[in-house]
């Protein structure tokens, strides 16, 4: 019987000095995390929350939430994450469906206030009875629900709750791109053990701590398992980002002597643009100062990619500029996240995420659940069994039903396997596009356009077509100043691709819609 808290609590025994968390010019040892969270126990348990109760936390990326994350895994409870941009009617929608007894909730005053959209949300939901604003630097009243106020008088200790290692310890809920979101239950012992793999993947040591830069929202999956958890779990430090900002980003790189840095693909894109742009402009030419990219080289160990497939120039560049060779990771919220990791240290297979992770494996099947053949051509959707596969969807048993089958889990992407065990994600199955009968893979299609001079980012969508069925669409990003012409990519893509793949129709754009957390929201293209 493990509790995820014990992350924390075992580094706050053996390294209560250590610094658990930084956030600006603020500093945390691993002995005060654990007291704050402590003292959020305490809140919890006086307000009759406990084992198995729910409770919902959106904060942007402070510390204050690591603290009720594992305050509220002390109490026994349930942590319920939610996204910061939410609106009322949504954060409604997730506090009712997950059964929400309590909410600390991010707010701010000034020119543009955080929080009103949550507390909007909270007062529609009758069994959700207790609201804590959590406003870091408040100044003035204070109000009755003031979380900083609720937890200052509250004890310092905590006798934590044991809990099985299959109870639920976080209910993390999917984006919704396929209609409503639906929460995946994740177990203690299935998130521990994760957050523990780093062991495996990148030689993580409680005797060489690691410094971990954290601009991966702590309410997604990625940014609490592989930074967060991984982090506490080997006694490192967690510098916090409250969002991603390229120039920023490289100046924590710099100072904090950062070791670990994980990020999606298009955080990549943008920090090698800021590079470029600072080291490449003159003398006054406002970009700001020089980066100095080989001091960060020098301490940069591990550069974590997920959420989408890395391009290949992205990967070649990194590599170029930092001497960090990418290691691109695999999973979902349904699996905790991590499943599938290329190997540390190994040279890279350009647009692989590796094999499975010890403990857990993959296979790719049809849409029968049977193997697709074993052939170095052959296309399937990628399962998954192990212990960080999810109990299910909560309240939801039709839904878990369709994606769970004999304790393995379908994902809904799409990937072939190469003759050495490396998977090679070719898309979603709900993002293929069928042009005229023919299966064109939209991440394909982008690999190809990423190597063209002009395209600094692309993403390939389908469009109606009333003869073709659907039309290959390519929405642009192009380097400053470049002259190519829509036209004359079109032309391009066509010597390079087969008839039926190049996008017939290219656009170019300033800006991409993206996620929170960097993915590319095609939906809205």
């Amino acid at each position: 019987m493990t509790n995820l808290a014990t992350l924390v609590e075992t580094a706050a025994t053996n390294h209560p000095d250590r610094t658990a968390i930084v956030a600006g010019a603020l500093r945390w040892s691993y002995r005060r995390l654990n007291e704050e969270a402590n003292r959020v126990a305490g809140l919890l348990t006086e307000h009759g929350i406990g084992r198995g109760d729910k409770v919902a936390v959106t904060t942007p990326n402070i510390p204050e939430f690591t603290a009720i994350y594992f305050g509220i895994l002390k109490a026994g409870g349930v942590v319920v994450p939610l996204n910061v941009l939410l609106k009322e009617r949504e954060y409604a929608y997730h506090l009712r469906e997950a059964d929400v007894r309590a909410f600390f909730a991010f707010e701010s005053g000034g020119d543009a206030p955080m929080g009103e959209e949550a507390r909007a949300g909270f007062r529609q939901v009758d069994q959700c009875r207790h609201f804590f604003g959590v406003s870091p630097g408040r100044t003035g009243d204070v109000p009755a629900d003031d979380f900083h106020a609720a937890v200052e008088s509250r004890p310092r200790t905590f006798d934590t709750v044991e809990t099985a290692d299959d109870e639920t310890a976080v209910i993390l809920f999917t984006s919704g791109t396929t209609g409503q979101p639906k929460g995946a239950e994740l177990r203690h012992d299935s998130l521990r053990l994760n957050a523990l793999a780093a062991r495996d993947l990148y030689d993580a040591d409680a005797d060489r701590p690691d410094t971990y830069l954290c601009v991966l929202p702590l309410f997604h999956s990625f940014g609490q398992t592989a930074i967060q958890n991984a982090a506490a779990g080997f006694g490192g430090t967690v510098v916090l980002m409250p969002r991603f900002e390229p120039r920023a980003v490289l100046e924590l790189l710099h100072n904090e002597e950062v070791t670990v840095f994980g990020g999606v693909p298009t955080m990549y894109w943008a920090l090698l643009a800021e590079l470029e742009a600072r080291n490449g402009a003159p003398a006054g030419g406002g970009a700001g100062a020089p980066v100095d990219a080989q001091a960060i080289a020098g301490r940069l160990r591990v550069a974590i990619s997920g959420g989408a497939a890395l391009p290949g120039e992205v990967h070649r560049a990194f590599r170029e500029k930092f001497g960090v060779t990418i290691i691109e990771g695999y999973g979902l919220s349904e699996t905790s996240p991590g499943a599938a990791f290329s190997p540390w240290g190994a040279s890279p297979r350009i647009g692989s995420i590796g094999k499975p992770i010890p403990g857990v494996e993959m296979r790719l099947i049809g849409p029968d659940w049977t193997d697709v053949p074993e052939d170095l051509e052959a296309i399937g959707e990628i399962a998954i069994r192990g212990y960080n596969v999810m109990k299910g969807y909560y309240k939801r048993p039709a839904e878990t039903a369709e994606v769970l089958k004999d304790g393995w889990f379908r994902t809904g992407d799409l990937a072939r396997k190469d003759g050495d065990g490396y998977y090679y994600i070719v898309d979603r199955v709900k993002d293929m596009i069928i042009r005229g009968g023919y299966n064109v893979y939209p991440r394909e299609i982008e690999e190809v356009l990423i190597t063209h001079p002009c395209v600094s980012l692309a993403a390939v969508v389908g469009v109606p077509h009333p003869s073709h069925g659907e039309e290959i669409k390519a929405v642009v990003i192009k380097e400053p100043e470049d002259p190519t012409s829509e036209d004359e990519l079109i032309a391009w893509s066509k010597t390079q691709m087969a008839a039926y793949k190049y996008p017939r129709i290219v656009e170019f754009r300033d800006s991409l819609p993206m996620t929170s957390t960097g993915k590319i929201l095609k939906r809205e293209i």
